[in-house]
């Protein structure tokens, strides 16, 4: 009879890993979602800011020199 009691224990001790085990595997299936939606949206976003750059370059480029200034010190005096 210990011996039942003790094999019933180890059953309901499975079981309740293999719940928890299938509980992590969605999650961890949630957050590598999560990863790829973020990586596509960086990688949205450094595109984005590249593109924004070179605009603000071509712009930068397209100032008139004055006062003595050369284009590569606008935007950096104090």
């Amino acid at each position: 009879m210990a011996n039942q009691t003790q094999i019933d224990q180890i059953v309901e001790r499975v079981e309740r890993l293999l719940l928890r085990y299938e509980e992590l595997q969605r999650t961890n299936a949630l957050l590598a979602e999560q990863v790829n939606v973020l990586t596509n949206e960086r990688d949205s976003l450094k595109s984005r800011l590249g593109a924004a750059r070179a605009r603000v370059d071509a712009l930068l480029e397209r100032l008139p020199e004055s006062n003595g200034h050369s284009k590569t010190t606008v935007g950096t005096e104090s």
